[in-house]
């Protein structure tokens, strides 16, 4: 580790109280982060070489009554990636932009709004719909929506009447 990897380290976990996992990948690093001090690290990181926002995902974790937000972060200098990472509850998913620290996130928040419900704050595009053109049904890759009955409650049943079978073949050396 170089003497400035070490140092932005250090800060992380003294100065915001971060503490920094290492993966089994080389050169990346996860941090989670409580979401009330996403917006500092994410200052900070940017600060220090972290330039380049790869990607800003979410996933939903029902059993736990939570969203996790992800952003993974490059900094080109180095090489490392930084995945910095808050719980977000999901009854009342919100959270506040991060598009003036990373421009880019304009677009993954539209698109985490549209598929998984969660309010960004100051950005007044992320209602704005991206894929999901006339969607009127909860977002859709909620763990808890049903794709069967939306289906089913949008087009008509329909009946196959050609059924194509398959011969199985079994393969032998």
């Amino acid at each position: 580790m170089t003497n400035s990897m070490s140092n932005w380290i250090e800060t992380l976990e003294k100065d915001l109280g971060v503490e920094v996992l290492d993966s089994p990948a080389k050169l990346q690093y996860f941090i989670d982060v409580e979401h009330t001090n996403v917006h500092q690290t994410l200052a900070y990181l940017r600060h220090v070489g972290f330039t380049q926002m790869s990607l800003l995902s979410c996933i939903d974790w029902i059993e736990q009554g939570k969203f996790q937000l992800i952003c993974i972060l490059m900094n080109w200098e180095n090489g490392v990636h930084m995945l910095v990472r808050t719980m977000l509850d999901r009854e009342n998913p919100e959270f506040t932009t991060i598009t003036d620290i990373y421009p880019g996130a304009v677009y993954y928040e539209r698109e985490i709004h549209e598929f998984f419900g969660v309010h960004f704050r100051g950005n007044p595009t992320y209602q704005k719909p991206l894929f999901l053109e006339r969607w009127d049904d909860m977002p859709p890759l909620r763990k808890d929506f049903d794709p069967q009955a939306y289906s089913d409650s949008k087009f008509p049943r329909r009946e196959h009447p050609h059924v194509f079978k398959t011969k199985v073949v079994e393969v032998t050396e």
